[in-house]
């Protein structure tokens, strides 16, 4: 694969990326809530998994990559399936099956916030500052001001749900500072891309048919079937081809910034496509939420400090996902 000098300033194409990458992973939440109606998680996962993974395979193939064979590496593709699809994939289509995509979406962004308190006690060098803090601080009192009152209704269905994508959200921030790992072995991020849902794919595969036994379920609409290919062909193998370009052409700390567009995306196709409707509380959470992203980013507010992005922190080889 060719190298390219990072841009620190995204050009206008840069842009383009990052739009189009935000769009395709803020409509994952847009299939599964397609998909959820008719399919169960595990199903829904496992097809997304599986196709992923074979597409990513053929792109390796025609790219003259192939994955490494040593049990080293396929410990932590496997490592990785788990913390970056297999739980967090299972956790947000389920809890995709009680509340709005756009609310799940909005969830999902705390993915930086975790990150920043996961990397601070399992890492030597991202230690939280003080605009981090703030930026913590600020984002899980939006989750507060979202979950509401209802999170005293411990069997409240949509509080579950809701607590299911931040558990989702953790499970991705771990996967972040796991990931690390496949820098320092040499690993191409591509080759971790595909290690891991193939990996995944080998866990969740067996534990659908295991639990679903999806033979025996009615057979799906061509709305779910299109949801599930769109699922794993564009918001998963897909998305990550231009994530990695991007990540190529204007650096991690750039292409960290599609967490702040992904829940835009995924909001208005909620609404458009599936009617939904989001609370002002909904909204005024998110806004909470941004604010800390904005903190712990640094870049819109220098005077602040110019510590590394979160974001940064957590280039994993998948959605920020979703």
């Amino acid at each position: 694969m060719m190298r390219t000098a990072i841009r620190p300033t995204m050009a206008a194409s840069d842009w383009a990326l990052l739009i189009l990458l935000s769009v395709v992973w803020g409509g994952s939440f847009l299939f599964v809530g397609v998909a959820v109606k008719e399919l169960p998680p595990l199903t829904i996962v496992a097809c997304r998994v599986v196709l992923a993974a074979a597409v990513l395979q053929l792109v390796l193939a025609a790219l003259g990559l192939r994955l490494p064979h040593d049990r080293r590496a396929w410990g932590a593709f496997l490592g990785m399936g788990l913390l970056n699809n297999a739980i967090p994939f299972t956790l947000i289509v389920w809890g995709q099956s009680h509340i709005a995509s756009g609310l799940a979406s909005i969830l999902n962004a705390t993915t930086p916030l975790f990150t920043v308190v996961v990397a601070h006690f399992l890492t030597a060098d991202e230690k939280l500052t003080g605009p981090r803090l703030a930026g913590v601080a600020g984002g899980f009192c939006g989750v507060a001001v979202m979950l509401g009152a209802s999170a005293l209704a411990i069997r409240d269905a949509g509080v579950a749900a809701q607590v299911a994508v931040l558990g989702a959200a953790l499970s991705y921030a771990c996967a972040g500072v796991f990931g690390r790992r496949f820098r320092a072995m040499g690993i191409r991020p591509l080759t971790t891309a595909a290690g891991q849902v193939t990996a995944s794919s080998l866990v969740l595969l067996p534990l659908a048919l295991a639990v679903d036994r999806p033979w025996t379920l009615p057979a799906p609409s061509g709305g779910a079937l299109v949801s599930l290919a769109g699922l794993a062909l564009v918001s998963t193998a897909f998305a990550y081809i231009l994530f990695f370009r991007l990540l190529a052409r204007a650096g991690a700390t750039n292409a960290g910034l599609v967490t702040f567009l992904i829940p835009a995306s995924a909001i208005l196709f909620g609404v458009v496509v599936l009617g939904e409707r989001l609370e002002a509380r909904h909204f005024a959470g998110m806004g909470l939420i941004g604010l800390g992203l904005v903190l712990i980013d640094g870049r819109l507010l220098p005077g602040l400090g110019r510590g590394r992005s979160a974001a940064a922190v957590f280039v994993r080889p998948g959605k920020p996902g979703r």
